[in-house]
């Protein structure tokens, strides 16, 4: 069977989980603070956040960008539900732009007509690990002064214009969910540049409590005192997934060239094969690929959706 995704975990893998599972730390600890500052050097952000998953991030980052009832915050339709989910979860709401018909990706010139006074936020999704446009989409967000927040659930590695992805947007958001290029089972990240952004994301995950004197109402040099300074949430990562992580995210290029092999042995197979219609890759995107996507030509296949789903699966081919 060829399955819709297949995680590889390894030998080392393994061995650094069971190292914290007997180690004195099992929730939030030292593996955690080493996963963060990890994933930042990767991706050439200043602050990284583990999170629980990232639905949690992209929830935690319209939270700490100030998303509320009445602003609205336009993304693209062709995505998960957490990429329109996370405006709901805070008030506001989500508004589709559409995508450019061959790239998959939301179309900036649909973004700018979508735009009105209560345009709060722009979450472009990078489908299947290739960047939007965000040359165009930052300069759309700083003529309106809209925030950027990057839903890279697809895209951990993806470099545009030889930048990584996690070091252009307000906020960037991961995904560890086994599918995914490097995976903790679940698990998520927030990467940002914005210092008071990124002391807010801490709180935030963890109940909006803190150990900060400059962030408490009461400060205190009392070693026992925590304080809640807002409402926030229970989205903690756990010792044994960042460690998990670690490991993972040290293989991560060997499995981006991986990916990279068998996506040009799709292109060479399919070349010469009118039927199927390919994403176009733009030529600033160094794409670290989650998924192959491809369309069926309307013009040259009759069979319905359905049928071409059950002959892949007939194959053991699972889509």
């Amino acid at each position: 069977m060829i399955p819709y995704g297949r995680q590889t975990i390894e030998e080392d893998d393994i061995e650094e989980v069971v190292k914290v599972l007997k180690s004195d730390f099992l929730t939030t600890g030292p593996k955690v603070a080493e996963f963060e500052r990890a994933v930042a050097e990767y991706v050439g952000a200043k602050y990284a956040v583990a999170i629980s998953n990232d639905t949690a991030a992209l929830h935690a980052a319209c939270h700490a960008a100030g998303i509320g009832p009445g602003d609205e915050v336009i993304t693209t339709p062709v995505t998960f539900a957490a990429s329109a989910n996370c405006v709901l979860y805070c008030g506001g709401t989500p508004v589709f732009a559409d995508i450019d018909p061959q790239t998959y990706n939301i179309d900036p010139e649909d973004i700018r007509r979508k735009i009105t006074d209560k345009t709060k936020a722009i979450i472009p999704v990078h489908l299947a690990g290739q960047p939007c446009d965000m040359d165009a989409i930052h300069a759309i967000a700083k003529e309106h002064h809209l925030i950027v927040i990057e839903d890279a659930a697809h895209a951990i590695g993806t470099q545009y214009k030889n930048k990584k992805v996690g070091s252009i947007a307000d906020f960037t958001t991961f995904s560890f969910h086994p599918v995914k290029t490097v995976t903790a089972g679940e698990g998520g990240a927030i990467a940002t540049n914005d210092e008071k952004m990124y002391h807010r994301l801490l709180r935030l995950r963890s109940h909006g409590i803190t150990r900060n004197q400059d962030e408490m109402m009461h400060p205190t040099d009392a070693m026992w005192y925590n304080e809640q300074v807002e409402l926030g949430y229970n989205y903690r990562m756990t010792d044994f997934q960042a460690a998990l992580l670690l490991s993972q995210l040290d293989k991560l290029d060997r499995f981006i060239e991986r990916r990279t092999q068998i996506v040009k042995r799709y292109d060479e197979a399919f070349a010469e094969c009118p039927e199927l219609v390919l994403q176009r890759e733009i030529p600033e995107s160094k794409t670290a690929r989650h998924l192959y996507v491809i369309q069926l030509n309307p013009e040259l296949l009759t069979c319905t959706r359905r049928e071409f789903f059950d002959a892949l699966y007939a194959e053991n081919v699972h889509v």
